[in-house]
């Protein structure tokens, strides 16, 4: 696949014309968004991403888009993941429904500039050692385990983790625990102090932090194209604001989805491990010969991916049918 630097430009160049669009036309004002406005900005940014990948297929080929569409999907089910800590970050710190958009916006900025870092990195480690493979494989199957062992603990493991970030950020910063509208930065008796706003934002760029770690190996396990590992997490980002508006109130009753998305980081780590077998170049693995293995197709990756989000997605509602969101978890 090759990808001139015009492309590459121009696709960035794109979407952080998005990311400015939005903020200047629904997050500068400070406002709650209503579920038509969420509804009608996500069903235009999940429609950009999909449109996107029928000009890739059309530009560079079908299994490319194939590639794509793999990504974009399982991105995007990590990212729903991701709003349930969002919206227990939100709830920590008490952040007025008014503000949250600002915090989240800036938070899917940082993230998407942690990710590029990741996938620079990523590609470069690819292109250079075949064997890395092994380890996205490895490091996926054991997300996947921990994923299953914290699930139902969501809660009290990103509360501990808040705690620690409050904590460390007080030692080092003049903070104060009252909010100034949507500033992050105020003045108290003369004095610049950092408000919960900030403290909020901290929180949420270490989630996406770590939320890179697992979605970067992930993707590489579907393609090995850095112009589609970003573009497919751009896209899934995108919108992610509005969604969390939009399905807010649904996330307590999605009870399966993290052993769903541990079943899908599972199952593209044994992707990766069948495919860093076929290209093994390890002296102490059968000799340093490639080892003849099934590799699993595009085409079915992502029919996996998709079939364990329904499954998980549809269990999950039945199972909490009738309860209240707050017990749903």
């Amino acid at each position: 696949m090759q990808v001139t630097a015009l492309e590459w430009g121009i696709t960035i160049a794109v979407i952080l014309g998005l990311f400015v669009f939005d903020f200047f036309a629904h997050v500068r004002t400070p406002h709650e968004p209503t579920f038509r406005e969420s509804a009608f900005w996500s069903a235009v940014y999940i429609s950009l991403a999909l449109a996107f990948g029928g000009f890739v297929a059309w530009r560079w080929g079908s299994t490319f888009g194939g590639e794509y569409y793999a990504g974009f999907v399982t991105e995007k089910a990590l990212s729903v993941d991701n709003l349930f800590v969002f919206l227990i970050i939100m709830t920590t710190f008490a952040v007025p429904r008014i503000y949250q958009q600002k915090v989240l916006l800036i938070g899917i900025v940082l993230a998407l500039a942690m990710r590029g870092v990741f996938i620079a990195v990523g590609a470069a480690a690819i292109s250079a050692f075949s064997w890395v493979f092994y380890l996205f494989g490895a490091f996926l199957i054991y997300t996947a385990v921990k994923l299953l062992r914290e699930s139902g603990h969501e809660v009290e493991a990103e509360e501990k983790r808040d705690s620690r970030i409050v904590a460390l950020a007080k030692r080092v910063l003049p903070t104060t625990d009252e909010y100034d509208g949507d500033k992050l930065v105020t003045r108290v008796d003369g004095r610049r102090v950092v408000t919960p706003l900030l403290l909020a934002l901290l929180a949420i760029g270490f989630a996406d932090l770590l939320f890179a770690l697992d979605s970067i190996p992930a993707i590489y396990g579907l393609t090995e194209e850095p112009y589609l590992v970003f573009t497919a997490n751009a896209f899934a980002l995108m919108g992610l604001r509005q969604l969390y508006f939009l399905i807010g109130g649904l996330l307590d009753r999605l009870v399966y989805l993290s052993y769903g998305l541990a079943a899908i980081l599972a199952f593209i780590g044994l992707k990766l491990v069948l495919h860093a077998l076929h290209e093994n170049t390890l002296p102490f693995i059968n000799g340093g010969e490639h080892v003849s293995v099934p590799e699993i197709s595009t085409p079915l990756s992502l029919g996996v991916i998709l079939g364990v989000l329904v499954v998980a997605t549809v269990a999950s509602l039945i199972k909490t049918r009738g309860a209240a969101p707050q017990d749903a978890r």
